[in-house]
């Protein structure tokens, strides 16, 4: 019995290392014996250059089928700052397949990014097609915080014909606010929200002042407000 054991174990072993030689050889002959023949991109983008895609596939597409690095590709195409996800695999015998999820921009997030529904912040080659969506501007380091809050605030105006453009926080944390059609809140630090709400519902009061456009609020005093009239 032992030595049948035995017997299977070098028969097992045998078999072992010529299939481990085969694919070494395999791996060796690289994109001469196995070349990649198809890459198929699947899913919907508009941002994404397809020639950044190109480059980081391109010098792992050239090593074959075997050799070519699905985690490297899948790393380099994720640092690329349009993509928010993505998955490679191989399909026997000649094709990698590419699934991409593109990140959907929300905001403007001061002079140098973009914040996507999460309020991750990513960093595109050129903002300037982005300059209709609302800017928001913080501290570092408060982007999804302040995303959260502009999502509560944008819910909070809307039974009012105010469409807000702009949200700024300073260091000290006041709120400034401004709207599409130039209106400027000063809302200040302490309890901005009760703050709005105050402004928000005398403001049919203020819209009856025919002929008078406001231009500025300060709602920084703690039982009324200042206006300015344009």
């Amino acid at each position: 019995m032992k030595h049948l054991n035995l017997k299977w174990l070098l028969i097992s072993a045998l078999i072992i290392g010529i299939a481990w030689a085969g694919w070494k050889e395999l791996k060796a002959q690289g994109a001469d014996l196995l070349p990649i023949k198809y890459v198929k991109i699947e899913g919907v983008y508009q941002y994404i250059a397809k020639e950044q895609i190109k480059q980081v596939l391109l010098k792992q597409v050239l090593t074959g089928f075997l050799n070519a690095d699905m985690q490297e590709i899948q790393t380099e195409l994720s640092d690329l700052p349009w993509i928010t996800q993505v998955k490679v695999r191989r399909i026997w015998p000649d094709t990698i397949a590419i699934k991409i999820y593109e990140q959907y921009p929300i905001v403007r997030w001061g002079k140098i990014g973009l914040l996507n529904e999460q309020g991750d912040l990513f960093i595109p080659d050129n903002l300037t097609r982005f300059k209709k969506l609302p800017l928001l501007t913080g501290p570092k380091g408060l982007e999804k915080n302040l995303m959260q809050v502009m999502k509560r605030l944008q819910e909070s105006l809307t039974n009012h014909a105010l469409v807000l453009q702009e949200f700024n926080v300073n260091e000290r944390r006041a709120w400034t606010l401004r709207f599409s059609n130039g209106l400027e809140l000063k809302l200040g630090q302490k309890k901005p929200f009760k703050k709005l709400n105050r402004f928000l519902t005398t403001l049919p009061l203020l819209k009856k002042k025919e002929g008078r456009v406001i231009a500025k609020v300060d709602l920084r005093y703690p039982n009324g407000y200042a206006v300015t009239w344009k």
